[in-house]
């Protein structure tokens, strides 16, 4: 009756026959379950103390009558407790889920060695390009990001995310940032209000050059053995993350180049 439910809860089969035979039966021994029940002997045991070891079931010594030795007897904690069993899943599933993601780029450093394959990812609409962007902050041992930027397009699209997420996350990671940016109006305003943080200022130095003259419309990050695109059209979003030594250190060079040039021009 309750099996199904119990296991999505998230009890294994054997916990869920185990723990709905205490609801329905009480107090009982461990001997009642294994007659009464498809389990065997070891399995009953080892299930039990999996229920107590997560405080679903307790466990009494009482002698069956007066004279006689005590045994086990089991009983199901309250219902209530099965919240606090999901709610503990719960919580080690966000702590897997951020180890996993704090540490993805080290096991497809691996994978991309072995495989000798450059380790590329596609991502699509908002939320992919976001994906792509956030990674330069999961993901950077070297705490720098080289950056050629459409600002006007990251503007129309990610002000909001960029001014209450990202760019205070990068202020509280301590990530510097060389960015090229070309000096359209739109840029120019939203830049102008963005270096007044002192941290972020601090933190961000800029290259403006001539939007007309060099008029991208991609968003190009260079971080930690990576490089990502990302497009804001009008008609879709697409990021796209390669993983990969040698791309990295091109693109860097071509950036620095470039970062170089536009510096002295400007002198």
């Amino acid at each position: 009756m309750y099996k199904d439910i119990l296991i999505q809860a998230g009890l294994s089969s054997n916990e869920a026959i185990v723990y709905e035979f205490l609801l329905k039966s009480g107090k009982t021994t461990a001997g009642e379950i294994i007659k009464k029940t498809p389990l065997k002997r070891g399995v009953v045991y080892n299930t039990l103390a999996e229920l107590m070891k997560n405080s679903l079931v307790s466990q009494k010594m009482e002698a069956p009558a007066a004279g006689l030795k005590k045994i086990a007897y089991f009983t199901p904690n309250h219902p209530d407790k099965l919240r606090d069993f999901v709610k503990s899943k719960e919580d080690s599933l966000i702590k897997a889920k951020n180890t996993l993601e704090a540490n993805i780029g080290t096991l497809l450093s691996d994978f991309n060695l072995v495989s000798g394959k450059p380790g590329i990812r596609f991502f699509e609409g908002l939320e992919g390009i976001k994906k792509v962007i956030n990674d330069t902050l999961i993901n950077n041992t070297k705490k720098e990001i080289l950056t050629f930027s459409d600002v006007a397009g990251y503007v129309k699209y990610l002000k909001k995310w960029n001014q209450e997420y990202y760019a205070p996350k990068r202020k509280e990671l301590e990530i510097h940032e060389k960015v090229i940016i070309p000096d359209n109006e739109t840029a120019m305003e939203y830049m102008a209000e963005y270096i007044k943080n002192p941290v972020l200022d601090r933190l961000t130095e800029i290259l403006f050059i001539n939007h007309k003259q060099f008029p991208f419309k991609t968003e190009v990050n260079i971080y930690e053995n990576k490089v990502s695109f990302v497009t804001f059209s009008d008609k879709i979003h697409i990021g796209v993350l390669i993983e990969n030594k040698e791309l990295y250190e091109s693109m860097k060079s071509i950036f620095l180049l470039s970062w170089t040039t536009g510096q002295t021009k400007k002198q």
